[in-house]
């Protein structure tokens, strides 16, 4: 047996499957598309997470671009995270051409041109359909995570929720948040202590920093009604296909803390939602995170801790993660660690630090005795991958430099008219893009601020009006007495021509004179 039918041998017994899968394309020797020899993955392992890996230019877009179309035809609905804004061409064929079909010969089927349904999403102010979630939705400890916030300001986060809910004060936007904070420490600064201790200000303003920091980046148009209901990406069309959602974030890659907060929210939101199925014989749903040291370049110890958990976690709910980016080490190791498809594409060695990236990446893949992993990943051409994955067992399958095939759909952006198309034709878009402001935690407590003032400058008018009163009857009081004193001075003094008239000269005067009459 040659050495050629033997690499023939080894790739299909290693890559044998007994349920459904994908073709990714046909594994090579050396410079040597081996025709046939088919790099496949098993859907059952799809939810063991994943990574696609490569230097900028070597084909990691049309590989997610390719997964994203196939598991699409699987009727498996798929999350796309497009950053870089090519992505759309998914719902349009592919125009054809001679090198797709030469490339196609030597896997060993022919190419076929196909469009796929897509949804449009955002979480900006592009057009699509608006991906929202309320305040309330993350919880305490989710947004403590988000905010990178210490135990002390951790603990009042959760009072103001906690006040929240007893009050029945919805938290839906940051306008919300914001409000409470200020309340809590002004006008219900009393009340709050009575029922839940003493909140700092030093420590509330340092929350309604970080709470800013989101807002400046966009955060306000994330935060709010209508909330999107993550049962909304597992849709299939009336063929049977998935629905590919591709998430336009092409305006906030210099917003990393709004893209990490999404995407934990996103993944808590699933967790919670998507009933436990364990190892089923098919994913739920398949997210691709572009670009994914976005998520993890300013992320805290806390967030990746808790992004670790729910990587962990979300398999068993049948949801398949698939970080891409451009070298392994993006990808923090204890993540890494879980991931059990790994396709790596060509990395570049320029300098001494891209040697030892190269031969960390190396270390990932199984030892092979057809390749030499570490020189090989240098000489990778365009289309073209180390692959392994998890076969049906668990078991990771033998290392394969796979000649990939090409996308069915069109490898490009779609035209401003299609893509109008496209968000016209949503069956979500009226769903969502209603701009909802109900009455919620903001509005209440300007009421109840406003009727406090109003209580006050009652209480204040009150009084007022009391001292005046007890000022005017003080003043008719003293005139009173003022009076009684004078008139009692008066009745004592006696009459000048009386006392005159009563005197005993006076008398003893008109006695003589009457006694002188009579006589």
């Amino acid at each position: 047996m040659s050495k050629k039918e033997e690499f023939f041998e080894y790739i299909n017994k290693g890559y044998q499957t007994k349920g459904d899968f994908i073709t990714l394309g046909a594994a090579m020797l050396g410079e040597e598309t081996i025709t046939d020899a088919l790099v496949k993955i098993p859907l059952k392992t799809l939810n063991r997470h994943g990574l696609i890996a490569g230097a900028t230019g070597t084909g990691k877009t049309k590989t997610l671009q390719v997964l994203a179309e196939n598991l699409s035809e699987k009727g498996i609905p798929v999350l796309l995270m497009d950053i870089k804004g090519d992505l759309s061409g998914l719902a349009q064929p592919s125009p054809g051409h001679p090198k797709i079909d030469e490339r196609h010969a030597k896997i060993g089927f022919p190419f076929k041109a196909k469009k796929f349904p897509i949804e449009i999403l955002t979480i900006s102010e592009q057009e699509g359909t608006k991906m929202r979630a309320t305040v309330s939705e993350f919880g305490p400890v989710l947004l403590s995570r988000i905010l990178d916030l210490t135990e002390t300001q951790s603990g009042i986060v959760a009072i103001i929720f906690k006040y929240c809910d007893d009050h029945k004060l919805p938290l839906l936007d940051i306008k919300d948040f914001k409000k409470v904070l200020h309340y809590v420490t002004n006008e219900g600064k009393e009340e709050i202590q009575a029922e839940y201790g003493r909140i700092s200000s030093s420590s509330t303003g340092a929350i309604l920093r970080k709470i800013i920091e989101i807002e400046q980046q966009g955060g306000d148009l994330f935060f709010g009604e209508k909330s999107f209901e993550v049962e909304d990406l597992t849709r299939v069309d009336e063929n049977g296909r998935g629905i590919i959602s591709v998430l336009r974030l092409t305006d906030i890659q210099d917003k990393p803390k709004l893209f990490s907060t999404f995407m934990l929210q996103l993944l808590a939101e699933v967790y919670e939602t998507f009933p436990e199925q364990g190892d089923s014989g098919r994913p739920e749903l398949i997210i691709f995170i572009d670009e994914a040291h976005l998520v993890f370049e300013e992320a805290s110890k806390a967030l990746l801790n808790q992004i670790e958990s729910i990587v962990k976690l979300i398999r068993s709910k049948g949801i398949g993660l698939y970080f891409v980016t451009q070298n392994p080490k993006d990808v923090p190791e204890d993540i890494l660690a879980q991931l059990g498809l790994k396709i790596q594409h060509a990395l570049r060695a320029f300098t001494a630090k891209d040697r030892k990236a190269i031969k960390l990446a190396a270390e990932n893949y199984p030892s092979s005795t057809y390749y030499d992993t570490k020189e090989v990943l240098t000489k990778l051409g365009i289309g073209e991958a180390f692959v392994s994955v998890l076969n049906e067992k668990g078991i990771p399958t033998p290392l394969a430099r796979t000649m990939l095939r090409a996308p069915m759909s069109r490898m490009d952006i779609l035209t401003d008219k299609e893509l109008k198309q496209v968000i016209d034709n949503s069956r979500l878009i009226y769903k969502y893009n209603q701009d909802l402001d109900r009455e919620s935690a903001y509005e209440m407590l300007n009421t109840k601020i406003e009727n406090i003032n109003l209580a006050e400058e009652k209480a204040i008018k009150k009084a007022a009006e009391e001292k005046e009163r007890e000022k005017r009857e003080a003043e008719r009081k003293k005139e009173e007495k003022a009076s009684k004193r004078t008139y009692s001075r008066r009745s004592t003094r006696q009459n000048p021509i009386v006392k005159v008239l009563t005197s005993a000269t006076f008398i003893r005067a008109a006695f003589g004179i009457l006694k002188k009459v009579l006589k």
